[in-house]
């Protein structure tokens, strides 16, 4: 009896496990329509591969790595998270509300954005000489970041 409870639960751990694994994929179509369609608005790169984040499953995130060394984190409805790119690129003004455009453009013209991440409550913001700015979610600039 013990030896069967033992089998059965290695077969249940074997098969959690591979249900949580990650999975890649090398196009766009295995991502939600909307994370698809900010690719094709915001980015001329092609797609190089798609992570597939899951837990116990479900799919987390999407991480996509396009061909020029963008990253995008996209979460399971296609809503983008993060961006980041290299530093001769910048990270596209769509993804910017216009008071944050502003403010870059004000203080920091000429300076790449290389990456940009949504928070609970606004952005947090990395230009490519190291510095980080906190901005709400409307897009005011709230500090910088230590």
């Amino acid at each position: 009896m013990k030896k069967i409870f033992m089998a059965l639960l290695l077969v249940l751990t074997l098969g959690v496990a591979t249900a949580c694994a990650d999975t890649y994929a090398h196009d766009a179509s295995v991502l939600p329509a909307a994370a698809q369609q900010v690719l094709k608005k915001n980015f001329k790169a092609k797609v190089s591969v798609v992570k597939i984040d899951k837990d116990f499953g479900m799919v987390k995130d999407y991480e996509v790595v396009l061909n020029d060394g963008t990253e995008i984190t996209f979460d399971s409805k296609g809503n983008w998270e993060e961006v980041e790119v290299g530093a001769t690129m910048t990270v596209p003004a769509a993804f910017m509300p216009q008071p944050m455009r502003t403010y870059l453009n004000a203080n920091f013209k000429g300076v790449n954005v290389v990456g940009l991440e949504k928070k609970r409550n606004g952005y947090e913001v990395k230009l490519v000489n190291d510095i980080e700015l906190e901005f709400d979610s409307a897009g005011n600039f709230l500090r910088y970041d230590d």
